[in-house]
């Protein structure tokens, strides 16, 4: 097992603070030289971190151990004293994703056929960074997910000035009309009183649903604000373990869960909180990273909403070696890689 951690600049920084993601890069080969890519990413915080964990603590556990479907448990159990959630999962995703990587190529096929492909094509929808932009910028960036076939958009909120924050949110759906689906996420930004206050304000809008309106640790919080506001509550991309989504839903916490492949540890455990969210009967939609968060998408027996935020996409900021195969076209996701995950970064 190999590791080395790539830079990637952000074609328009995502706030001041954050002008590149990171990523861990993990190469696994077996006892027959067959080699499986896998990464880490993370957007600003524990990168190195990251790395440390998988040199330090999961490659000399995990090589040497036969690749089957224990693997992804048993180590977590091993770095768990390290916490349980957080850096530790966001390592793990890296083996994760090499190892069903590895899996795919051994079988000669690309991730959704191994997995069991259930859907050609799924409803993408627009998102972005954008709580920092101007409002013209703003408006702007709707018309072009308009003028590019989504049928739903994201925008942040979260303004010092709650009338703001509405005024933003009224371009916007004036730009969509009526018949586009609005989405729009606080980043964790609110406390309960504030939170209910800002849904009040915005349900007129018909929001599809809100996203993340306070720290993801609330969990009673985000039951409460879910019976004070008849707008969905959507989390989930904080939220790093089958335990943790388990007690939201158990909570009523959340109408729609938004696991996150690599924070909530790889392909293992987003399958397993999908599994979940299934038998809960909780809609499911995956939090970024659209050309891995298509492919999971695509093997779900639901209809999943695929998140793309603009100039984001790995091959859209030239961090790949080639194409994965996942197309995203007049708000559709379709394709996927031949082979493997077809994530192979430069």
């Amino acid at each position: 097992m190999r590791t080395r951690v790539v830079r990637i600049p952000l074609t328009r920084p995502w706030g001041d603070d954050v002008r590149e993601v990171g990523v861990v890069v993990v190469d696994v080969r077996d006892e027959h030289g067959a080699v499986g890519h896998g990464f880490s990413w993370t957007p600003t915080i524990g990168l190195r971190a990251v790395q440390a964990l998988l040199e330090d603590d999961v490659a000399p556990f995990a090589v040497g151990r036969p690749i089957d479907a224990a693997l992804w448990r048993s180590c977590w159990e091993r770095v768990h004293e390290a916490g349980g959630a957080g850096v530790t999962t966001i390592a793990l995703a890296g083996l994760d994703l090499a190892v069903w990587d590895l899996r795919a190529r051994r079988a000669g096929v690309g991730l959704p056929e191994l997995l069991g492909r259930r859907h050609d094509r799924l409803p993408a929808y627009g998102s972005g960074v954008n709580l920092h932009y101007p409002l013209e910028d703003l408006v702007a960036q709707a018309r072009r997910w308009v003028g590019q076939g989504f049928r739903a958009v994201k925008i942040k909120i979260g303004k010092p000035d709650l009338a703001e924050d509405v005024d933003r949110i009224a371009a916007v759906r004036e730009v969509l009309g009526p018949d586009r689906a609005l989405m729009v996420d606080a980043n964790q930004r609110w406390d309960l009183a504030r939170a209910t206050d800002a849904a009040a304000a915005i349900e007129r809008f018909g929001i599809r649903w809100l996203e993340e309106p306070l720290r993801a640790d609330d969990t009673s919080g985000y039951a409460e604000l879910a019976r004070r506001t008849s707008i969905p509550i959507a989390q989930g991309e904080n939220l790093h373990t089958l335990y943790r989504f388990r007690d939201v839903l158990d909570a009523g916490a959340a109408a729609i869960v938004q696991p996150n492949v690599v924070r909530v540890g790889g392909i293992t455990p987003f399958l397993e909180i999908a599994e979940l969210a299934r038998e809960r009967g909780v809609e499911l939609a995956p939090h970024l990273l659209p050309e891995l968060s298509a492919q999971l998408a695509f093997a779900l027996p639901g209809t999943a909403w695929v998140e793309d935020v603009e100039e984001a996409r790995f091959a859209d900021l030239g961090a790949l070696t080639a194409p994965t195969g996942v197309l995203v076209e007049d708000g559709w996701v379709s394709g996927g890689p031949s082979l493997g995950l077809g994530l192979r970064f430069a």
